[in-house]
């Protein structure tokens, strides 16, 4: 009897061991970026140094617990407006290290210059999380769900990605029914440096699921476009997300030697959000229903706008 109790008593050790080193497993061990990572067990203080990032935070219910953010996520989002703010690619380290974070998140933005700003902090064991920029949607789904599990809200990160699916479903299930497809120039910068998304860019993914064609197909991730190609190309729609000048849509259509052009000869020149389409997260859906009911409003009028 002795020995059946302590057999029991060993399974059950070995039981609780097990699942304690599942647990551990679960835990990311490395960030986005393939960089390792020790995170604590408990964030309650969060550095957000990206606006996608900041936004989805927000969205999962984890305002809260962020400390600081990035100049821009303090311009775009009222609920960390007052915080302390930090330039994303020439961070105040020591400052940042004054604030004992629990965890950092950046993103590629930050490395643009091919140095790692953070290294500083790093050295003193911060605990620094890359997020590489985002170049497909599924990129975008991977963050969100890497996100909420480093921040232990694997379900709210879970919920967030199956109404993005949701919404992306509904769309590409129409545009699969479009046979009379528009050529599409996306502007994310106007002239006199157009710059637009090519080929493996989310944007490209999005132009393709509301059935148009993407007149920078074949060219490699987000490229400049001189005026003379950009005419050459002859887009039956123009979507911009300059935000950068006062009036960009009525700078398209000024454009002197464009009155040729399709997309300007018939006035389908679109804005579209630089939050919803140039921040890589569950938000860019909202774009999407825009580009959708820009270009084809006969096809997308009933489109559910909760999304």
């Amino acid at each position: 009897m002795k020995n059946t109790v302590r057999i029991i008593a060993l399974a059950l050790t070995l039981m609780l061991l097990c699942a304690c080193a599942l647990a551990d497993a679960a835990q990311p061990t490395t960030d986005r970026a393939g960089n390792e990572i020790a995170l604590p067990e408990e964030i309650n203080k969060v550095v957000s140094l990206a606006p996608s990032t900041t936004q989805l935070l927000i969205d999962l219910g984890l305002a809260d617990k962020i400390v600081a953010v990035d100049t821009y996520s303090a311009m775009y989002y009222e609920e960390v407006a007052d915080l302390l703010q930090y330039d994303m690619m020439t961070p105040d380290n020591e400052a940042l290290a004054l604030l004992e974070p629990d965890v950092i998140f950046v993103t590629g933005m930050s490395f643009a210059h091919g140095e790692n700003p953070f290294q500083p902090l790093i050295d003193l064991g911060a605990c620094v999380v890359v997020l590489p920029s985002s170049y497909s949607i599924e990129d975008i789904r991977l963050d969100i769900a890497f996100i909420a599990d480093v921040m232990d809200v694997e379900e709210a990160g879970q919920a967030i990605i199956d109404e993005m699916d949701k919404t992306i479903a509904e769309i590409k299930a129409i545009g699969e029914t479009i046979e009379e497809k528009k050529t599409v120039m996306f502007e994310i910068s106007a002239l006199p440096y157009i710059y637009g998304p090519g080929d493996h860019t989310y944007l490209d993914e999005m132009i393709e699921l509301i059935g148009a064609v993407n007149v920078l197909d074949g060219q490699e991730d987000w490229v400049f476009v001189s005026e003379e190609s950009a005419l050459a190309m002859n887009p039956d729609v123009i979507f911009t997300s300059t935000d950068y000048i006062e009036d960009p849509i009525g700078e398209i259509l000024s454009r002197e030697g464009w009155g040729d052009v399709t997309a300007v000869a018939n006035k389908a020149v679109y804005p579209i959000s630089s939050q919803t389409s140039n921040q890589p997260n569950q938000h860019i859906v909202e774009a999407l229903i825009d580009m959708a009911k820009a270009v084809y409003p006969e096809y997308y009028e009933a489109l559910d706008e909760a999304a």
